[in-house]
């Protein structure tokens, strides 16, 4: 079997060249893009969505390592109902074959190993074991789910069968591994993130939920991205997020069955056609059914909707709402309006920053006792109307709440930690879009996470059953909507990133609060230093990877990593972003507070520490 591994090695680094032609035995070739650069698929090679990969059907009499290394190819392409695939499949097996319904993201490309006979006489063939590091992984409802990287094993069997028309036999495969097993350059290349939205289950304002579609067309259902969106929105939410939000679409709405592909008019509209569940929603369920599906659709790049039509199952008009009454579902009805960020001075006061000006200018202290120096705060979080601030006392001690627009007397604190000293005291607090305050108090000996009704109320103690054996809270950020919570947790020296659901019971003083079902979204991550809110679905965070030097990068909450790269700073020790890209990024750097405007270098703004945007 030497020979056949040698073939299959050559064979799976043909793809450097596919762009240039296609060998005879080339297990897939490329199409040429219409612009950009030339460049190989490589299994190392970030996704880039203009390369498409058209798979070779076996040729006759292909050897086993052949038709491993083919279908290991196949499955990077996208033809219809991966009818290229399917044909190095025993007819049995390409029946039961479902691509669809599990995703494996490996590191890289999926490597056999030397086959073996599985030793049986009831069970003939060759085994090729699969072997690779697996990153992720993706379920049938199109969530993302990374993983720490692992070893991955599989196996593909080979059996002999009649050929076509009697000619002798065939290798075929017979037992595969399920779903698709894909390298993370192929799995960027071919599929992209997008946001369905649904409802904060009791309120009034949308929360994003990322799944992952076909750049293209989907190979099994044969829809465009904007079908397969809507499609993903009307199935309903992810798991991890379905016990906090609701969807207005009656259970059972789909796309009328004829619909394949969804375009705006020349109006940019976008007309959906629903089937018979949805012939007989009033007008105000309506209203919010077409809110989930205005945000969602406006989250793609390639398509301009300003406005979407809902439509019965005979095409008559259910309702229609336009881009300008997209504020009514906002978690922060002021979110439209760029906002500015917040730091400490030198001299331990509260004081804002004008970070669209083109020239920086001087900062500006607030109003009340925190910029007026009644009291030095060592970390600070700005509630989204601007109107008041908590702030942390520089000992890590107190929590207060004051007023940032007018002259007030310095409260008596909200809470007070007993830790033994800074670091074991009280965590820089945030506000959710509701008006309540959160913070951790990291006392080693009462790790509490707490929460303070609209931000004056009796503190509440959060239940957090994984606040136990040694994890303490070191950082926290509150979504915009309330629902999901972006934790750094530390345990035997190592800070992790993750996000956990916001479960609540009751209002104001007599409800209750939960913060469950974390989900680790920065696996790969050695070490995780401070993150802050980017949007509805996107984080940026402060960190190193293992090995590597720190950097500031962009992360989706689902723990799949943005393609946007940010420029290098050097001892950077907290970054701050709001949920708007018309504002600059803000950090805290040995050079103090630095901007980052889009498309720009750091630029240094004033000396200070602990930057913040509103929340």
């Amino acid at each position: 079997m030497g020979a056949e591994r040698r073939r299959y090695v050559r064979g799976r680094t043909r793809r450097g060249a596919a762009l240039l032609g296609c060998a005879a035995l080339a297990a897939g070739c490329a199409s040429m893009p219409d612009s950009g650069d030339v460049s190989a698929v490589k299994a190392t090679h970030q996704g880039d969505s203009q390369v498409r990969v058209y798979p070779v059907a076996p040729r006759e009499k292909a050897q086993p390592g052949e038709i491993v290394d083919g279908f290991l190819e196949a499955m990077t392409g996208d033809d219809p109902g991966f009818a290229t695939a399917r044909k190095y499949l025993t007819k049995e097996a390409a029946r039961t074959w479902k691509p669809e319904e599990h995703t494996t993201v490996l590191a890289g490309a999926p490597e056999p190993q030397q086959p073996a006979s599985p030793g049986k006489r009831d069970a003939p063939g060759l085994l090729y074991p699969l072997f690779g590091q697996q990153i992720a992984a993706v379920d049938s409802r199109h969530a993302y789910q990374p993983v720490a990287p692992t070893e991955y094993t599989g196996t593909i069997r080979l059996v002999q069968v009649p050929a076509a028309e009697g000619k002798g036999k065939e290798w075929r495969i017979d037992s595969l591994p399920p779903g698709l097993v894909l390298s993370e350059s192929d799995f960027l290349r071919n599929y992209r993130s997008v946001n369905k939205y649904y409802f904060a289950s009791g309120r009034k304002w949308v929360v994003a939920d990322p799944v992952y579609i076909w750049q293209r067309q989907d190979p099994v259902t044969r829809m465009d991205p904007v079908a397969q969106t809507v499609t993903a929105l009307l199935e309903g939410p992810t798991n991890w997020l379905k016990p906090v939000v609701d969807s207005r679409f009656p259970t059972g709405t789909a796309l009328r069955e004829d619909v394949k592909s969804l375009t705006p008019d020349d109006q940019n509209t976008l007309k959906v056609p629903l089937n018979k569940k949805a012939d007989n929603v009033g007008q105000d369920q309506c209203r919010k059914m077409a809110a989930q599906l205005l945000f969602t659709v406006g989250d793609l790049a390639s398509t301009r909707v300003e406005q979407v039509e809902l439509q019965r199952s005979d095409g008559s008009r259910l309702c229609v709402l336009g881009e300008s009454q997209k504020e009514d579902f906002m978690a922060d009805p002021t979110a439209p309006v760029p906002k500015n960020p917040y730091f400490i001075d030198a001299a331990g006061q509260l004081a804002r920053l004008d970070v669209t000006a083109k020239d920086v200018g001087d900062p500006q202290r607030v109003p009340g006792p925190f910029g007026s120096g009644a009291t030095k705060v060592g970390v600070v979080a700005v509630a989204r109307d601007e109107r008041y601030a908590a702030g942390v006392s520089q000992d890590g001690r107190h929590l207060r709440v004051a007023s940032i627009v007018s002259d007030t007397e310095l409260p008596e604190p909200l809470v007070e930690s007993r830790g033994a000293g800074p670091e074991e005291r009280l965590s820089a607090p945030t506000w959710d879009g509701r008006g309540d305050l959160w913070v951790a108090d990291r006392d080693r000996a009462r790790a509490r996470l707490l929460l303070v009704p609209g931000g004056s109320g009796q503190p509440l103690t959060v239940t957090a059953p994984w606040l136990a054996d040694g994890v303490r809270i070191e950082a926290l950020r509150v979504s915009e909507d309330g629902v999901r919570m972006a934790l750094l947790l530390e345990k035997d020296g190592k800070t992790t990133l993750h996000i956990g659901r916001v479960q609540r019971h009751g209002s104001g003083a007599q409800q209750s609060a939960a913060v469950v079902d974390l989900q680790s979204v920065a696996p790969r991550m050695e070490a995780v230093d401070s993150v802050s809110w980017a949007g509805p679905s996107r984080l940026v965070m402060l960190g190193k990877l293992a090995g590597g030097v720190q950097q500031v990068r962009y992360l989706q909450t689902d723990g799949s990593t943005s393609t946007a790269g940010l420029p290098g700073l050097n001892q950077v020790k907290a970054v701050a972003a709001a949920n708007d890209d018309r504002v600059p990024l803000v950090a805290a750097s040995d050079d103090g507070i630095v901007r980052l405007q889009p498309g720009g270098n750091w630029q240094p703004m004033a000396k200070g520490s602990a930057p913040v945007y509103p929340g």
